[in-house]
């Protein structure tokens, strides 16, 4: 045997061995939740690969994910506002099945407050503020609804009622059995009606106002 024969015949059984192993690969159901590592809340939909692989899951509603992985696996964890985690699954276990809690660490960033106005100038908004209309509350409509003026003359423009009605008929009708029989007393003719309007005008009660 030369040594081009020996070459070839030690990399045909470096290439048996390599399929040996890969035949060899132990699979395993993967699974687990992921929580939160400040309240341990689940996190929803966090992606979940495996390191240099297009496979992979994504965990539900509740952080739960489960799929088929080998040992020596290199499982990423991403989600957004978390920062990445990794996790290698072991190769000495006690079965095919596989479960863990991983925790994902917050990553947000807070940005400064920014505050917009709509004006350009603090001249523009002192003037817009002073100017600015600024509704009643109800207690100021309640003082407005019953101030006296306003109700003076909501009362003057204001119907009788029912029991209005009825005691001004009720009136009448006693002042014509009061003066049944009779003819009833004209104020023209009453003396103590003419003394009070000569004293009205005496007193300048009739002068208009200018």
């Amino acid at each position: 045997m030369n040594l081009k024969q020996f070459g070839l015949f030690v990399l045909i059984l470096v290439s048996f061995a390599s399929y040996g192993q890969d035949k060899e690969k132990t699979l395993i159901q993967f699974s687990g939740v992921v929580v939160s590592g400040d309240d341990l809340e689940p996190i929803s939909f966090t992606s979940i690969m495996i390191q240099n692989t297009h496979r992979g899951t994504i965990s539900d509603y509740y952080g739960y994910f489960s799929f088929v992985a080998e040992v020596n696996d290199t499982i990423l964890f991403s989600s957004i506002g978390y920062k990445d985690a990794q996790f290698i699954i072991p190769d000495t276990l006690p079965s095919f099945r596989y479960s863990i809690i991983q925790l994902l660490q917050p990553d947000t960033i807070v940005l400064p407050e920014a505050t917009v106005y709509p004006w350009p100038t603090k001249e523009q908004f002192k003037q817009a503020f002073l100017n600015a209309y600024v509704p009643d509350d109800d207690l100021a409509r309640a003082q407005k609804n019953l101030d006296p003026r306003t109700m003076e003359a909501l009362m003057a423009s204001m119907p009788m009622g029912p029991s209005g009605n009825f005691k001004y008929q009720m009136q009448e009708y006693q002042t014509r059995i009061y003066y049944s029989g009779q003819a009833p007393p004209l104020n023209i003719l009453n003396p103590l009606a003419w003394a009070k309007f000569i004293q009205a005008w005496k007193d300048g009660d009739f002068k208009q106002e200018k």
